[in-house]
């Protein structure tokens, strides 16, 4: 799906302000490559989701009627306050919990089926038994309810519905309009920024392979404009031919025009006459002996088939759609999702939403798909693996939120058939690969609960590491580990505030690390909040079994003088010195009140143990080198007398580097908004003393 939210091209400017050499582009913010919407960065990105939900018990004997005849009466009482007309309901337990949200045509009447003595599934009986109150929200037409229902699904995240769990957003390519020399990127979020937006794309990779070949076939920028506005000769983007040079005029606005259509008219479908004019101008160009032009055209040719080969399947008869399949294996469910735009293939992933072992792969699927679409454009047709139960409503809703009619099919026969069966194929190996993935991890918890002495195998490992250089831009971090792997979306980062810590203190960081983290469990756990959490974390303990500290015996009686502090039990401790000359392999593993423990170099918890150690290096380290760039950028500036933060921020934004304002002259620097005169010869005299 491409969407247009152009202005119209501004003309060329009059002049170049001076820059630098052939430097690569830098681009504002986090350090994530030239061709992303820095307005749009977060800070990692998976394709599939990190680890299975847990899925809810059910008990094997029945429930007793105490309880059940409680929830019905309940259930009765809004009965009689009922509409007969549409809309959603919530049924809650006595702590005023929301147990479940459903929709309904007619509200009383689906109502009523739960107030009926017999008939009920376990799931349904143990939802009714713990339902102490119900409240309705009545719409004006079953359509809306769907929506509705899907909306407060996602908020509230009830204990006895489907649950889509993996919500990120997807990222487009987007092609500017608010600049005469339009940029290529990366974009998520809202699609305010004037441009041609294309997607939506499975994951950040997609999105890369696609840019990085778009560039070499297209040689359209991916430079930030600050960048762009600074160059007086081309970067190095342009030296390895990845961009045709529009800020220096190596390529004029008319042609650089052209090459902007041509990627557009790609990304909109349109590639097949694109390639067939490209392959004329390289013919053209070889017959008129002008064989470098027509090497830039057969590369440029090559690049359009890697995008292509990257892709995959691209359907013949499919030009816009969505593709769904479930599979469900062991009490978990797996839905594959491949999205097809403009008679290509832009990805697929894999989601695993949470649901009891009793829901059908119908139900799942349904209740799956509202959730999917509540935030996100539906395509003109969405292609399923099972037939859902209300698929021509969902078809009607999502058709008045789209502005167009949106088809749900279940295809029998052609390629949609075999679209489906590949989508289903990829659905029943996914969930294959995280149930094995799952079933090694449980494993190597019970080997190191073994290894180390522990009551249980651990549900949640944390493992904390620190990072300075000489006491400067320290930081502390925390990563998580469990059954399913590492939990990324419960990693935390600590900036060290304290300012009267002696530089390089290790045990004075960590002891303000773990003070932070477990003053604030304490805090909830008095506050009664710590199951609420948990439950919203799909069951993710909150309290860890296990907290691992990289360092020796010094740092673990260090922790453990801070939790005898903090009044904490129940938590195992355990320290990870590393071995003679920093040997992997031959590690030391330190616990209060034992001997210390040196496992066999190659065995498997002993890797583990390595990983857990080396993923909380990894963490860390990249934390703070992202504050000592921001630093080091800031430096030189904030010694200046008379440049706040605004004026920093004034000069950055339009030089893009600290090189770029060093080398800029007075007359450049007095250019940028706010820079008075006198503050640019200020800034200039700050950085080369003597007369200008």
């Amino acid at each position: 799906m491409t969407t247009d939210s152009s202005d119209p091209a501004k003309p060329a400017r009059a002049g170049q302000p001076p820059g630098s050499g052939a430097d690569m582009p830098q681009q504002e913010g986090q350090a994530t490559g030239p061709d992303v919407d820095p307005a749009t960065v977060i800070e990692t990105e998976e394709d599939d989701e990190e680890r299975l939900p847990d899925i809810p018990d059910e008990p094997a004997d029945g429930i007793a009627e105490g309880p059940l005849a409680v929830g019905r009466a309940a259930i009765a009482r809004a009965v009689r306050h009922a509409p007969t007309s549409p809309g959603v309901y919530r049924m809650m337990n006595a702590a005023h919990d929301v147990l479940y949200v459903g929709k309904a045509k007619n509200v009383r009447k689906r109502l009523s089926s739960y107030a009926r003595p017999t008939g009920q599934v376990m799931r349904i009986a143990r939802m009714i038994a713990a339902t102490c109150a119900v409240e309705i929200i009545s719409t004006g037409t079953e359509t809306e309810a769907l929506l509705l229902e899907a909306n407060l699904i996602k908020q509230l995240r009830p204990r006895f519905n489907v649950q889509l769990r993996d919500d990120k957003s997807f990222p487009y390519i987007l092609i500017t309009g608010d600049h005469w020399a339009p940029q290529i990127l990366k974009h998520r979020g809202a699609q305010s920024r004037p441009g041609r937006y294309f997607g939506p794309f499975a994951s950040a990779g997609a999105v890369g392979r696609t840019i990085t070949a778009l560039q070499r076939a297209f040689l359209v920028r991916s430079c930030t404009d600050s960048f762009f506005e600074s160059r007086t000769r081309p970067c190095l983007l342009y030296q390895i031919k990845r961009c045709s040079g529009p800020c220096t005029g190596e390529i004029d606005f008319p042609g650089y025009t052209a090459l902007v259509r041509e990627a557009t008219d790609f990304l909109s479908g349109r590639s097949r006459a694109v390639k067939e004019d490209l392959a004329r101008a390289m013919e053209q160009a070889s017959n008129d002996l002008a064989f470098e032009r027509a090497a830039l055209y057969r590369d440029r040719l090559a690049a359009l088939s890697a995008i292509q080969s990257q892709q995959g399947i691209n359907p013949r008869t499919v030009e816009e759609a969505d593709v769904f399949a479930i599979h469900q294996d062991g009490g978990y469910s797996c839905v594959e999702v491949f999205f097809f735009r403009t008679g290509q293939n832009w990805g697929n992933r894999a989601y695993f939403p949470r649901a009891e072992k009793s829901f059908t792969p119908e139900e799942v699927l349904g209740a799956f798909l509202a959730q999917f679409y509540d935030d996100k454009p539906p395509p003109k047709l969405i292609l399923l693996s099972h037939q859902i139960e209300e698929s021509e409503l969902l078809a009607d809703a999502l058709s008045i939120k789209a502005g167009h009619k949106v088809a749900v099919a279940v295809p029998q026969r052609g390629e949609k058939k075999e679209l489906v069966a590949h989508a289903l194929t990829n659905a029943r190996e996914a969930l294959g690969r995280k149930l094995a993935d799952t079933a090694t991890q449980s494993r190597l918890l019970q080997g190191l609960a073994a290894a180390l002495g522990l009551p249980h195998s651990p549900r949640r490992i944390e493992v904390y590491d620190n990072s300075h250089i000489q006491g400067t831009n320290a930081v502390g971090a925390m990563i998580v580990a469990g059954p399913e792997g590492f939990l990324k979306n419960q990693y935390r980062k600590f900036n060290i505030r304290s300012g009267n810590l002696t530089p390089g203190d290790d045990y004075a960081m960590m002891r303000e690390v773990l003070e932070r983290r477990f003053k604030r469990l304490l805090t909830q756990k008095v506050a009664g909040r710590d199951k609420a959490d948990e439950s919203e974390k799909d069951s993710v303990p909150q309290w860890p079994d296990l907290v691992i500290i990289d360092g020796g015996l010094g740092q673990l009686n260090a922790v453990r003088g801070i939790f005898d502090a903090l009044g904490l039990s129940g938590v195992s401790l355990m320290a990870v010195a590393k071995g003679p000359d920093r040997d992997a392999g031959r590690e030391t593993l330190f616990l209060p009140d034992r001997p210390a423990i040196k496992l066999e170099p190659r065995d498997p918890i002993l890797y583990f143990i390595q990983r857990l150690r080396d993923e909380a290096h990894r963490f860390v380290i990249g934390s703070h080198r992202k504050l000592r760039k921001k630093d080091i950028r800031e430096a030189g500036l904030q010694e200046v007398p008379g440049i706040g933060p605004a004026r920093k921020r004034a000069l950055l934004h339009h030089f893009g580097t600290l090189k770029e304002i060093e080398r800029a002259s007075v007359t450049d620097l007095g250019k940028v908004p706010g820079i008075s005169a006198e503050s640019a010869r200020r800034i200039f005299d700050f950085f080369h003393p003597g007369p200008a």
